[in-house]
């Protein structure tokens, strides 16, 4: 719902003092509150992981990271307010993720949103989480439109076109397995600890030689992406050398696999800048803290003299500064969303455009 359509307005309110956006992320298994000044300014950015809960897992449980949300939620919002020392009363609207996620942890963050927006009677705004990682680089990047930005995380792996401010146009993405998800199943294969990312990563480094691996490419006009075969190709090398008694090097298995991810994703991230006139390529989500992809973008980037934007590492992976950095972008119009939105698992992101 749209209480008010006036990109002006909102400006003018932005104007007579400091916006204050109070944010919730509880999309997957990170329980963050964070409060931001502008939609630039972090005063404040919690996050609880729960990472070690779930490594003996080899993975994320839903049932168990929803009940985590529930037990973590309450001090962290009260953590948020004092770092940002800050009062309730001074805040000027409540943002949450919406979708995409886990339904169940979704729900965790709305129903805290909403009370918050409810009894404080402030505007609540509805959050896609891919835009969140996405404007995650306007905390601490000045952004130029038009941009391309390579999303790549534990569920996404997108090319995306910004022509202006907060509008979204998906040009590729995976048809299967993302990337971050590729990632952990190699590490499972290899013995890894949970998240196996920064793990295959450290040991590509480390690796002098690499185990051969192939590239899917898909049609030569396609920005789409495909992994499922790559993790397939893997596990076939490493089955045909414990079939003939062979010790593969685990350094030499990570940076062949880690080599084939990151020429695909460079070099359609770099053909779409090209095609698209993009002034900036963006890198985004939970894989952006990978070296390796960071490194391999910055020199094909400084080739063709398009600026290269990604966020620290501590704003990489999920959080909800980032959430309100992208809530701004409704502020400043005007648009909020009804107190009866509910989570939306599949939640589009080209329909969030403002």
């Amino acid at each position: 719902m749209k209480i008010n359509d006036s990109l002006e307005q909102g400006e003018q309110l932005s104007q007579q003092k400091p916006t204050y956006i109070l944010a919730i992320e509880t999309s997957c298994d990170e329980t963050s509150v964070a409060i931001v000044q502008d939609g630039t300014a972090i005063l404040s950015n919690v996050v609880s992981s729960q990472i070690e809960t779930h490594k003996r897992f080899g993975g994320v449980v839903p049932e168990v990271a929803s009940r985590q949300h529930v037990e973590n939620i309450t001090w962290i919002i009260e953590q948020a307010f004092e770092e940002a020392k800050l009062r309730p009363s001074d805040l000027s609207a409540i943002a949450v993720t919406q979708g995409p996620g886990m339904v169940g942890a979704l729900l965790v963050g709305l129903v805290a949103a909403k009370s918050l927006a409810c009894a404080l009677e402030l505007p609540l705004i509805g959050v896609h989480h891919i835009a969140g990682h996405i404007y995650a680089n306007q905390l601490v990047h000045e952004l130029q439109y038009p941009f391309v930005t390579l999303v790549v995380s534990g569920g996404h792996t997108e090319l995306v076109y910004v022509e202006s401010e907060g509008r979204f146009r998906i040009i590729g993405q995976t048809r299967d397995d993302a990337a971050g998800e590729a990632y952990d199943k190699v590490a499972r294969a290899l013995k890894l600890p949970y998240p196996g990312g920064p793990h295959i990563d450290r040991l590509a480094h480390e690796g002098e030689e690499a185990v051969p691996l192939p590239r899917a490419w898909l049609e030569p006009d396609s920005y789409d992406f495909s992994f499922s075969g790559l993790k397939s190709a893997v596990l076939a090398v490493l089955n045909q050398a414990n079939m003939k008694g062979q010790q593969l090097a685990p350094q030499a298995v990570a940076k062949g696999f880690q080599d084939s991810v990151i020429d695909v994703l460079v070099e359609k991230s770099i053909r779409a800048v090209q095609a698209y006139g993009a002034k900036q390529l963006l890198l985004a989500g939970g894989v952006a803290a990978n070296k390796g992809l960071r490194q391999r973008l910055a020199e094909r980037c400084a080739e063709i003299g398009v600026p290269l934007l990604a966020p620290p590492m501590s704003l990489c992976t999920d959080n909800a500064a980032m959430i309100a950095a992208a809530a701004f972008l409704k502020w400043r119009r005007g648009q909020f969303s009804a107190l009866d939105i509910t989570a939306d698992p599949m939640l589009k992101l080209e329909e969030w455009s403002v």
